[in-house]
């Protein structure tokens, strides 16, 4: 059971390797991470906290910035 935020992302990662970690706007030039990877990110947080991996308070807070 995964009980905090930077397992979680670290788990994330390390079941995505092929995603996209951070890529700079192209309009403002700030750093983001691109939106299949966000829809990604939430559509696992999903399925963990289905699963029971994971509380539904974790699924609620979980960021992918940390």
């Amino acid at each position: 059971m995964i009980t905090n935020q930077r397992d979680l992302r670290r788990a994330f990662w390390e079941a995505h390797p092929d995603i996209p970690m951070i890529r700079r706007h192209r309009y403002r030039g700030e750093l983001a991470h691109p939106v299949d990877t966000r829809v990604a990110f939430a559509d696992w947080i999903d399925m963990l906290c289905r699963d029971g991996t994971i509380s539904e308070a974790l699924a609620h807070r979980a960021t992918l910035e940390g």
